[in-house]
């Protein structure tokens, strides 16, 4: 495939006002001012006529496809809410591929998301990196497993304790997460000296699955809104030497020194909701632009369904406007979300050798009159316009 004539916004440093994409083998073959057609006559051509060429976008958090829209309570898989840690469960098990918000987001421009569990339990399970477009989820796979979560605040809280369980408070809940992390590492510990002993080790699937995490391969997703359950987050993940994402970071922009401090990236969002509990009282879309104005590596998510998966772009052009700015605020659904998510090798910008998801815009999809003229993923045209 060629792409011709397009304002390519790389998202890696160096951008075309008029310029051409080669796309071989579903991966980024060139990227360059002029790509002489006759040698491609077999390929396809896009005309992109001046349109706006950019990465696939990404949403670096949602439950696309495990909390499904139009099923209820049939379409609902993303908690498991008879147990409140369940690290060894696995969103893939759950991701149906036909959820029409699948189609939604192909026709944003939105060519890959990271899946998971929801936020009732304080450790979830583990989420997955896939792309919006197939059938078979294996063949969607970019990354899995691809985080563990863990949640503080409100929901563990009011899940389990509205049933007189544990947890019924931050206390407990940040009890459990520890007594969870030092038993893992136990047993991480103990495997090692087996192997190194020459030993055989019996191992068990409900701790192997947090060797990922503390072998720092994978991050803890770490679910917290208000200012005191980021710094808890922080502060486990510290002890156990773990990596960790901030997810929504309701509260971020109060204790922005600290998070810079911490090196944790935060994913922010959903903005565009509703301020329905205490914990998110202090909801505001400045605070993606004060983060990253603090030294922050910023994402932006909609945690669909809470915020529709199509609105991303959009949720992004608001942070934009109150603060983050153009520049970071298409960084935060494009190179940052794929930094974050740990698939920058593969995704994120236009750049030789890595997949071809691409988008084509007829505007800068953070404005709400641009349309989604094409999307690519994996060198294939998935969605055009007309």
């Amino acid at each position: 495939m060629l792409i011709l004539n397009g304002r390519i916004l790389t998202m890696a440093g160096v951008n075309y006002e008029s310029g051409c994409v080669l796309i071989r083998d579903n991966r980024i073959a060139k990227v360059a001012e002029k790509i002489d057609i006759k040698e491609n006559t077999d390929d396809t051509v896009i005309d992109a006529k001046g349109s706006l060429v950019l990465p696939g976008l990404i949403e670096a958090h949602c439950h696309i496809g495990i909390l499904e829209e139009k099923m209820g309570i049939e379409g609902n898989d993303c908690n498991e809410v008879t147990e409140p840690v369940t690290p060894y469960i696995k969103a893939i098990d759950a991701i149906n591929p036909m959820d029409s918000a699948f189609h939604n987001a192909v026709g944003t421009g939105i060519t890959s998301v990271m899946v998971g569990p929801g936020s009732s339990n304080v450790v979830g399970g583990q989420f997955t990196f896939i792309k919006t477009h197939g059938r078979k989820i294996d063949n969607m796979v970019v990354l899995e497993p691809a985080a563990m979560k863990v949640a503080f605040g409100e929901n563990p809280k009011r899940n389990y304790g509205n049933n007189k369980m544990m947890p019924s408070t931050r206390m407990s809940i940040g009890a459990m997460l520890r007594e969870e992390l030092f038993e893992a590492k136990q047993y991480a510990d103990k495997k090692k000296a087996s192997a190194d002993a020459g030993e055989e080790f019996e191992e068990d699937i409900r701790l192997e699955c947090w060797l990922p995490v503390l072998n720092r391969q994978i991050p803890l997703k770490a679910h917290a809104h208000r200012a005191d359950d980021i710094l808890t987050a922080i502060r486990i993940a510290k002890l156990f030497d773990l990596n960790m994402t901030l997810d929504h970071c309701t509260e971020g922009h109060l204790i922005a020194d600290e998070i810079r401090e911490s090196g944790f990236p935060a994913i922010v969002g959903p903005s565009l909701a509703s301020r329905n509990k205490i914990e998110i009282q202090y909801m505001d879309f400045k605070t993606a632009g004060i983060l990253h104005k603090a030294g922050i590596k910023v994402a932006i998510m909609t945690d669909h369904p809470v915020s529709l998966i199509q609105c991303l772009p959009l949720c992004a052009g608001i942070a934009a406007k109150e603060g983050l700015g153009l520049e970071e605020g298409l960084k935060a659904i494009t190179i940052n979300a794929a930094e974050i998510c740990n698939v920058s090798s593969r995704l994120g910008s236009i750049a030789v050798g890595k997949d071809a998801d691409i988008a084509i815009f007829d505007g800068n999809p953070m404005e709400v009159f641009t349309h989604c003229l094409y999307t690519i993923i994996d060198g294939q045209i998935v969605y055009k316009a007309d």
